[in-house]
């Protein structure tokens, strides 16, 4: 089921970025502002069944990201990543740490000898 809402979230986050790109800018930004040129449609009919399909695929993008979530936070529940490297409990996890003698700081019998000094 995951995978199959995956696809479909794919398929739809490429509908919409071919949308997007296929409307018409209108803030001129760039100084890219659309031009004229005739069409089947005209530009006010074209915008707003752009803008009615760039919401409806971006509705459907949201709807698909949070059943994604949803269907992850499920498989992962009740596991954690200690779970999967197979660690049964903290006594088996003590062993796998390192000596703590060499995590402390030298003590002052550790400390070295200072050469004479050369007068």
């Amino acid at each position: 089921m995951e995978n199959v809402i995956l696809v479909i979230h794919l398929i739809l986050a490429l509908c919409l970025i071919g949308v997007v790109l296929l409307q018409r800018s209108e803030g001129g930004g760039l100084g890219m502002g659309g031009g004229g040129g005739g069409g089947v449609m005209s530009a006010r009919g074209a915008a707003t069944a752009l803008g009615k399909l760039t919401w409806g695929f971006a509705i459907a993008f949201i709807a698909t990201s949070i059943a994604l979530t949803i269907i992850a936070a499920q498989n992962s529940a009740g596991s954690s990543v200690v779970d999967r490297l197979g660690i049964e409990n903290a006594d088996e996890a003590g062993d796998m740490l390192p000596p703590t003698d060499d995590l402390l700081p030298p003590s002052a019998d550790d400390a070295p000898l200072t050469p004479p000094r050369a007068d």
